[in-house]
């Protein structure tokens, strides 16, 4: 049976002040690691890999990536192969996010990022289905029609614990936005937080992945003003609010997607934009294991954060 994740009630004077009511989806204690949005997008993919007997998984990410991370031990448990193609330099391949990608076996293949840029080519993907034609190849980020399956699910498990009129979510790759268009069927006002510069390619890109039917949904959009100077890009002031909150309301959140929709949250709250006695449902994506990156780049203090999922690689094997 599939876990249902909490829903959480927070609390924060700025709420108060402003009438509104704010829950979370706990999305993030799904699982220790293969947690949030993650776990919900590899759901259905995994479970396909299995049905058709392929050996495995072929996805795509940076060297920080959450869904690497997360593949690389789905498939693990799953007992299925995973190869990433890795956006960066070989060097990095010994960092939190890579160290335990291959220690839970998945096979890195680094390119450059001319070479990245055609993940979504159809030619280069039929040549790498050439290469491994025994493998499910899955999007970067694990963005397909079957990962809408998995994040729809956030919205009929919504329904059965509280009410609510807006659900945001932060949006990187698409999939998990268009999941939970798919899954409302136009009943609650759903707010996307860009974490990255763009002009239009994800509203285009949800609209691609959404089912003809439910692309005529209108009660859905993508807030580009949001993303802090581009992906994984942030101030010492926006990483100090987002701790302030985190430590505030008792729950730990990430500076490159869901600390980002919380200062958006704050930001459209003080801009007056959600009337009074709304209800919103923040979505935790989860990702913390994001943070060891920008702890060994000197990003963030490490004291200062949230712990680790899981600790590094070295700690682990000196234990």
């Amino acid at each position: 049976m599939s876990p249902i994740s909490a829903i959480q009630t927070i609390n924060h004077p700025i709420f108060k002040q402003h009438k509104i009511s704010v829950q979370i989806k706990r999305d993030d204690q799904i699982d220790k690691v293969i947690s949030g949005n993650k776990w919900r997008k590899l759901k259905y993919n995994l479970r396909h890999a299995k049905a058709i007997g392929a050996d495995g998984i072929i996805t795509f990410g940076g060297c920080f990536s959450n869904h690497i991370h997360a593949c690389a031990l789905a498939c693990k448990q799953q007992q299925l192969s995973a190869i990433g193609i890795i956006r960066g330099e070989q060097s990095n391949h010994n960092n939190y996010t890579l160290s335990w990608a291959q220690h839970w076996g998945m096979q890195l293949s680094f390119v450059d990022r001319k070479t990245y840029r055609f993940r979504n080519d159809l030619d280069y993907l039929q040549r790498l289905q050439k290469q491994y034609p025994n493998y499910l190849i899955v999007p970067e980020g694990g963005s397909n029609s079957l990962a809408l399956t998995g994040m729809a699910e956030v919205i009929d498990e919504l329904n059965h614990q509280c009410e609510f009129d807006t659900i945001m979510s932060p949006v990187g790759s698409g999939g998990t936005l268009a999941g939970l268009i798919l899954g409302d069927k136009a009943q609650h006002e759903i707010l996307g937080i860009s974490v990255l510069k763009q002009q239009n390619y994800l509203e285009q890109h949800v609209n691609e992945l959404l089912p003809e039917h439910a692309k005529s949904y209108q009660n859905w959009q993508i807030m580009n003003q949001f993303h802090r100077g581009g992906y994984a890009k942030f101030t010492p002031d926006d990483a100090q609010r987002i701790h302030s909150f985190a430590q505030h309301v008792g729950v730990g959140f990430e500076p490159v997607y869901s600390g980002k929709m919380i200062l958006a949250l704050l930001d459209l709250m003080q801009a007056g934009y959600f009337s009074e006695h709304q209800r919103i449902v923040l979505l935790h994506t989860g990702g913390l294991q994001g943070l060891a990156g920008m702890f060994d780049r000197g990003l963030l203090a490490k004291q200062d954060w949230p712990e680790l999922p899981i600790a590094p690689i070295k700690q682990q094997s000196s234990s």
